[in-house]
């Protein structure tokens, strides 16, 4: 009899590759290949059964048609992915958190990684000859400034395999967060001279180094992550909003919250490093007080348009080490717009009417704001 079974099995489809997990009793070996007419990617996993019927894909899925599987030389489970298109598989294995227990991923990604890009694209420089040597550069008239709108990043927290905290009542953060960015984006982008994207705009996850380079990607002037909050006591009550701290967080309570969120990038499957050398430039960046006081001035006037929903959890901005708010460059907040583990806030929170109470209260934050600090080359500054 095998020795290990496979419990349950989840797909996550994101813009870029989609994820499968196999939630498996304890920890597994395994081969993978693939296939070509008709595309497949295989996975051999020596002694382990199967303990339930796979799923199917979601027909939206871009990547993932079907899924099915059968036994190998007799003890070994051999699970095939049917392929829409051909794909660049990346796995590896994930220990038990507070969610789930051993689980085997599997991402399937559209392109090949950056490195096999460069790769490939040095190997051709090589082998072409040397180019003719370029005509001197002639100056040209320079163009008068266009103005554009000014950009704000929306980071709805968590995301597929990460739910973040849950209620009493089965409402999961993830989905609150991302029902509130939503509408929020739709506010900001009615606003003249303004325009909105979301970081996370469905159900997958994105790992939180990745979110701040999505955000800058985006030439974003303003970085905004909406959580729900969670804690033992389910009476606390209220929300928070929270900037960078140079010196660590300002109290124990936002210490254990910023060890909770960070630990997403476990749960999702990226190993975090924060001793790396990208990491120890981008913190001393930060050090410009210009960046971080411009976080502190966006965070007052969110908390202020906060306080009129209700009562706050703590009266002013709160700082902590998140490393969504590590950008460099982009003032950025963190805003917990409610305890999730209160059980009337957790009501509130699966209120559309209440969500969209909360986007509008960020959206009054933002404009005034932007009525002070208007990026230069922006329609906003010429109309100020």
């Amino acid at each position: 009899m095998a020795g290990v079974e496979i419990r349950n099995m989840r797909m996550w489809p994101a813009p870029d590759h989609t994820r499968v997990v196999f939630d498996v009793t304890a920890p597994v070996k395994h081969k993978m290949f693939s296939l070509k007419k008709p595309d497949r990617f295989v996975i051999d996993l020596p002694n382990v059964r199967m303990g339930i019927m796979p799923p199917k894909p979601m027909q939206s899925d871009p990547l993932l048609r079907g899924i099915r599987f059968a036994f190998h030389k007799r003890r070994d489970l051999r699970v095939v992915l049917d392929l829409k298109r051909p794909v660049y598989p990346k796995s590896f294995l994930l220990k038990p958190n507070r969610n789930y227990g051993h689980r085997l991923v599997i991402d399937l990604f559209r392109d090949p990684p950056k490195s096999a890009k460069s790769k490939s694209s040095a190997k051709k420089s090589l082998s072409s000859k040397s180019p003719a040597p370029k005509p001197p550069l002639k100056l040209k008239k320079r163009k008068p400034l266009k103005l554009r709108k000014a950009i704000v990043a929306i980071d709805p927290g968590h995301g597929g395999e990460d739910p973040g905290a849950s209620g009493r009542f089965g409402t999961r953060e993830k989905d609150v967060v991302l029902a509130i960015g939503k509408k929020l984006k739709i506010l900001l982008n009615k606003q003249r001279g303004i325009r909105a994207f979301l970081v996370r705009d469905g159900d997958y996850y994105v790992g939180l180094k990745k979110r701040t380079k999505i955000a800058r990607d985006g030439k974003a002037d303003l970085f905004v992550s909406i959580h729900a909050d969670a804690f033992r006591d389910p009476m606390v009550y209220g929300s928070s909003v929270y900037v960078l701290s140079r010196n660590g967080a300002s109290s124990e309570a936002a210490k254990w919250l910023a060890d909770r969120e960070n630990s997403a990038d476990l749960v999702g499957g990226v190993s975090l490093d924060d001793k790396d050398d990208l990491l120890a430039s981008v913190l001393l960046d930060l050090s410009q007080t210009a960046t971080l006081n411009a976080s502190v001035d966006l965070g007052a006037n969110v908390l202020n348009e906060l306080k009129k929903l209700g009562k706050t959890h703590k009266p002013k901005v709160q700082r902590g080490g998140f490393v969504v708010l590590k950008s460099p460059d982009i003032p950025s907040i963190l805003v917990e717009t409610a305890f999730i583990s209160n059980p009337h806030e957790e009501r509130r929170l699966k209120s559309t009417k209440h969500q969209w109470r909360v986007a509008k209260a960020i959206l009054a934050g933002i404009r005034r704001y932007f009525k002070n600090h208007a990026p230069p080359d922006t329609l906003l500054a010429k109309r100020k």
